[in-house]
Order: structure tokens, then sequence, then C-alpha cells
């Protein structure tokens, strides 16, 4: 009877400090940085499935023990085995100096695995049931872009502008030895467009290696100043601007046992790009999508890998806009004269079937959405696993796609946005996904659907705080087109009463910011305003990700046009609900959204009376080549487009209060837009604020950003919020 007694008494109390807690309000440091930090849902730690095994590795953090598990999917349960813990390796390794965490550790194969503190790799080797780790090798110090491969356990590296390769025997190969810096191999190339995130390429078993050589010595210099030290320092990067100079770029394949080098003849126009680079099955040639300066035609083509020769062209694509080839080949499984290629060309992102003499076998995916990401496959089934936009552009989920019949079955059950990861053999998946309601769950299951069990489902981090209504709505654009936003309410909303309200934007390629994800509000910081009495409003206009090729090229040639009359539905919205003060409307945005947001100041002066621009695009005849030019052509081509997109001879319809943030040390969008724009104002006589952040990139991350985050709160409370 005590003890009962104890616990409702327990209860009560947790109860009285529960209610307390939820009306905590969020700090600054919480609003900008809580989810990367305390905030953050509880999510899998370091997962990885083992190769060639129905099993996974994951760490696990209990009571500051720090332990690598392994977990062997048996029929209908997971049996769970220690691999490691933190205190066995530090005894093993780093006794004087030990690791406060686990690093990342990753496997070469079911009984060995491997990992990189400070540019040193270590592998490890199971015995007994347990991993013993010992030192690999040491790569210097400034090592970059480390490539391990684990089929024959060679390393490739760059330092500064060259490539290495240390191979299994312990040898180190200079595969390049270009002197003039501007010359660069085994990097990322076309300032990571075209989903470009390498520059190495392993063949199929490792012995072989492709890589991107990149000359820009031709493209203009551009100084990015190094504030922090006296006098200053002047860097020097290569800056393709819009209808200049481009870098030009080759694919060179290296053959270790012979140590030569030869170049795909690659021919056409020097400044063309050279995307979706893959390997054939059997070694003997690489695939590159070659795609014009123009970005609307592409050739899928086969070269030698042994002389460097054209074999053919598989096929070649054109668009009227352009086309986006963003994904190397997928061959499939056991049956290397087949592989998937992705294409817009039916208006949305779909997957075809091919052989390898460029013949279509089939459209696997069709609809009026797109797919999203492609996980691997599942042989036995004849199926692709894939994750798409089928139920709506709002929510992500996994599907298996068959090979044979085109037939799709959904694999997952719950609402929201899904990501997935497919065990070597491809018959279990883990699926992580979170909703409006669900701050994390992981799941891994069966794909033929017949299992599953739940490893996290995370508690809500923000439980203990006051937190808005948010809802959800949808426009129309003058072209009838749907359009997807959410109106995030003060709290304690009173709708007898009259609010501020601050539009948050972005609208530009490539990017969406309605999901159903946790938080549903998006962003923490909209919160955060919501307890301060604002009204909330974000809205995806034509132009952004994720809804087909119609409505992401509807601002071709005209950026800022398009999207502008799309956010003003928005506007006009907000206008139609009684408790919105029209004479307290400020609008953010950063990058794309600085760009929209200094647009609408000064091409619909008055709509807004305050407005905060982060690095914000200002003429985009000074923005890179390889984005520009696909969505504007060049200035020469569209002189119109950019000339109606130029802020700079546009400041003279400032209205309202406009302050400008950047990095000084932004090399995306270099720091001259805005000081141009500086100078267009004081030309114009137009008082404009403004502020940078020294050493700080194009985004102002880490603790600096809780500084930028209450430079804008107090920006829109000076001007909005008086009166409240």
């Amino acid at each position: 009877m005590k003890r009962i007694l104890l616990l409702l008494t327990g209860f009560v109390i947790s109860g009285l400090q529960l209610s307390y807690a939820q009306q905590r309000m969020y700090t600054m440091a919480e609003a900008t940085n809580g989810l990367r930090q305390a905030l953050m849902p509880e999510r899998l730690k370091q997962f990885e499935w083992v190769p060639g095994e129905n099993a996974f590795t994951r760490t696990i953090i209990n009571k500051g023990a720090v332990t690598w598990i392994k977990y062997t999917v048996a029929g209908t349960k997971t049996n769970a085995d220690t691999l490691l813990t933190l205190a066995d390796l530090n005894q093993q390794l780093f006794s004087s100096q030990p690791l406060r965490g686990l690093p990342a550790i990753h496997w070469i194969n079911a009984n060995s695995a491997w990992f990189n503190v400070a540019n040193t790799i270590y592998s490890g080797q199971l015995l007994n049931g347990a991993m013993q780790f010992t030192t690999w090798c040491s790569l210097p110090a400034d090592a970059d872009n480390i490539t391990v491969n684990p089929q024959c356990r060679h390393i490739a590296y760059t330092v500064k502008n060259n490539l290495f390769l240390r191979t299994a025997d312990g040898s180190v190969k200079e595969v390049t030895n270009d002197a003039d810096g501007n010359i660069v191999n085994g990097r990322t190339v076309h300032r990571e467009e075209f989903g470009i995130d390498k520059g190495i390429f392993f063949s199929p078993k490792g012995d072989l290696l492709a890589f991107y050589r990149m000359d820009q010595r031709m493209v203009n210099d551009y100084p990015v100043i190094d504030w922090s030290v006296t006098p200053a320092h002047a860097y020097i990067i290569k800056y393709p601007m819009a209808g200049g100079k481009s870098h030009e770029v080759t694919l060179g394949v290296y053959q270790p046992s012979t140590g030569k080098t030869i170049f795909l003849k690659t021919t056409g126009e020097a400044d063309h790009y050279l995307t979706c680079v893959t390997w054939s099955q059997d070694q003997q040639s690489v695939y590159i999508g070659l795609l014009n300066r123009g970005q609307d035609h592409l050739w899928l083509n086969e070269y030698s890998a042994t002389t460097g020769e054209l074999i053919k062209t598989l096929f070649e694509e054109t668009d009227s806009k352009y086309v986006h080839p963003s994904h190397p080949l997928t061959f499939v499984p056991g049956k290397p004269d087949q592989f998937i290629w992705w294409s817009d060309r039916d208006g949305y992102t779909h997957l075809y079937l091919y052989n390898t003499k460029g013949q279509l076998q089939k459209q696997l995916t069709k609809g009026a959405w797109v797919v999203n990401e492609l996980a691997g496959f599942h042989a036995p089934t004849h199926e692709v696993v894939i994750t798409a936009a089928k139920e709506g552009p709002m929510e992500k989920h996994a599907y298996a796609v068959n090979l044979k019949t085109t037939g799709i079955r959904r694999l997952d059950q719950a609402a929201g946005w899904h990501d997935v990861q497919l065990n070597s053999n491809g018959g279990y998946l883990l699926d992580t996904y979170s909703s409006k309601e669900t701050p994390a769950v992981a799941r891994i299951s069966d794909v033929r659907g017949k299992w599953q069990e739940t490893l996290l489902s995370s508690a809500d981090p923000l439980k203990e705080f006051k937190r808005p209504e948010i809802k959800q709505v949808t426009l129309k654009a003058d072209d009838g087109t749907p359009l997807y936003g959410k109106l995030i309410l003060p709290v304690d909303f009173d709708s007898t009463k009259k609010y501020p309200v601050i539009v948050y934007l972005y609208n530009g390629p490539n990017v969406q910011l309605i999901r159903n994800t946790f938080p549903y509000s998006g962003n923490l910081w909209y919160e955060y305003m919501a307890q301060r009495g604002y009204v909330i409003f974000t809205m995806d206009g034509r132009g952004s990700a994720n809804r087909g090729m119609a409505f992401e090229q509807a601002t071709f040639r005209e950026l800022g046009t398009v999207e502008m009359n799309d956010q003003l539905q928005g506007v006009a919205y907000l206008h139609s609900l009684p408790f919105i003060n029209r004479q307290k409307m400020g609008v953010h945005g950063w990058s794309y959204g600085g760009f929209m947001t200094t647009s609408l100041m000064l091409r619909h002066p008055g709509v807004f009376q305050a407005a905060v621009a982060g690095g914000p695009v200002i003429d985009w005849s000074m923005y890179e080549i390889m984005y520009t030019e696909r969505y504007m052509d060049t200035p020469q081509e569209n002189p119109e487009g950019y000339a109606a997109a130029n802020l700079l001879t546009q400041t003279k319809n400032l209205q309202g209060h406009l302050l400008l943030i950047h990095g000084t040390n932004d090399d995306v969008v270099v720091w001259q837009h805005s000081i141009n724009f500086l100078k267009a104002c004081v030309d114009n006589e137009k008082q404009v604020d403004y502020f940078v952040y020294p050493g700080h990139l194009h985004n102002v991350l880490g603790k600096d950003r809780v500084h930028l985050m209450q430079k804008i709160t107090d920006y829109f409370d000076n001007y909005l919020r008086p009166g409240l």
C-alpha cells in the first residue's frame, strides 16, 4: 500500500511538473541549433549492413558506455553480439590519448572493417567474436578525399591538386603530377552539380582507377579575403560566372600494374560536362553522360578503358529547356548487360531499363510523381527497391518495383518521410522515418513483408515546450497549379487580435520546404517566433523540387518572376485572414531565398514592411555557370531575363526596411553581390541595413548561428512588433 501511495504521489508530482514544463519557451540557442543538439530526436547511431550477411551493426550508448553491436536477423527476431567497446578500442590503440567516442567503422567484408582517425587508417579482424584493430597505414596529414576500396584494399586520396594510390602491398603510386595547382585531379568537378559528389571511381574489382581531371586555368581568378590575419590575405579561387569561361574536364583511367594513365576521348565542346560516370561490369569500358554546355543535349557514351576511344553512343536525350542528369547507371545484379537509367523525359523523374546496346527494354516507373532514390535490388523477386513521392509530394515512401512486370508495391505503412537502406542481398530493409506526429522511428523488415521489428521509436524531445498550431494550406498559382504551404499560428492564438506575419521562403530549384516530417513546422525558429506573437507562413512555389518538370521549369529564363507571383498568392491568402496585420508583414530567406526576399522588396515594393535577405544572389551574371545557365541560359542568349532579374538596377524602388547579411568568405554567392547592391543603394540614395559575418562561408553555422538568428529576430521585432 505504501509503495502504491508513493507511485500515485510521484504521478501527481510528475503531472504537475509536466504541466509546468509544457509552458517552456525556446531559448534562441534551442531554436537555432536545438535540432542538431539536445532537441534532436534519438536516432540510430552508425548503422551499417554487414556485407554478405543478414546482419547489421550499430553503436549503442548506455550510461556513458559506448558499444559497437552486431545484430543478426534470425527468422522472426534479431540476435545481438557485442563486437567492440570504446574502452576496448582505447586499450588496443589509444591508451595514451583515448578517444571520446567510437569513430565511424566501415565493413570491408563480413570479417574485417576499417576506420580513419586523423588520416591514420586502422583495420580490424573478427577474432573469437570480437573485433581486434591494428594500424593499417598512415596517410599524409593533408590527404583528402580518402577512398578505401574493400575489394582489393587499395586506398586512393588527393594531396592538394594531385591524386595518389596506396596499393594493398603498401606501395604508394603518384597517379598524377601536375605542378600547376589549377589542374585538379581526383576531386569533384562542375561545382558539384549533376549529382557529382566525388572525383575517384574504382572499378568493380577495385584494381583500376578512374578519376576526374579538371583544368581551370582559363577560368577567371576570384579573391576570397581572409580577414583574420594582418595584413589581410587574398586566397585566389577559380569562379566560373555565367556566360564566361568554364573549366575543362576529362576522365583518366589509371592501371596500377603498369603505372600508366589513359584519358577517355570525350571529344566535342571543351567545356561540356562529364556526368554519370559508371564502370562496365567487366571493367572493359566506362560510361559517361556527356552534356553540352547549353545543357539541352545529353549523349550517353561508352568508352574503352584501355584505349580511351569512343565505343558507341547508347542513346541521346534532348529537351527544349534543359536535361538534368544526376545519377550514374545502376546495373542489375547478375545481368551485366542491363542497367537502370534515370530520366525526366516524360515530365517526371522515372526509371528506365536499358541493355548495354542502348536499347530501351521498358519504362519501370510511370505516373505524375517522381522517384527520389534507388536503394537496391531483391533478386529472388526480381525487384528494385526505391523511394518515391507516389502518395503525394509532401511524403516519401519505399516501394518494390518488379523488373519484369513493372508492378509496384509499397513497403511501409506509416505516413511521413521515409529513408531506406537495403542489405547486400536485398532481403532486409532498414526504414527510418518521421512525420507530423512521429519524431523518429527506425524499423527493420523483410522485403517480402513477412516480418518486421522496431529498433527505435524516439520520444518527443519537444513535449515540454509551448508549441504553436500548424495548419496545412493549399493555394493555387495563376495557372491553377496547386501550391502547398504551412501557416504557423502564434501560441495562445486569439482570432480577434491582429498579428504581424513573417513569410519564410526559398522557392528555388532542387529544394522543398513543405514536407510531412518532424517537427511539422520545419524549423524551431518558426516556433520561437510564434511564441513571440508572430504568424509564420512558408510555401513551395513553382520552380521548387519534387513536383515534376513542368512545375520546376515554369521559371526557365525568368528567375524571380513566376516564383514571386506564387508567393504573392500566399500574400493574398494572408490578406484574406482577419487576424493578419497587413501593415506588419516581413519576409526572410537565404541564398535563393535571399534573392527572392530582395526581389519582392524591389519588384513589388510596399507589400512587406521589413525583410532580411541572407547570402542573396543579386545579379545572376555573377553566379556560377552550371547552375545559372541551366535555368537562365547565358546572358548573351537571354539578356532580357538577366536584366529583369538584376536587382542592381532596381534599388530605386526600395520601400520599407531591408537588412542584407553575407559571410565574408562566401565562395558560393560571392560577397561582391551584396557589396555591389550597397553601391547601387548609395547611388540611388536608398538606405539599407547591412551585416557581415567575418570568416563564414555561404551559411553561418555553429555557435555564430545563434548570433545570426538573434540579429534577424531583433530586426523584425524592431519594425514589426512594436505595440504588441
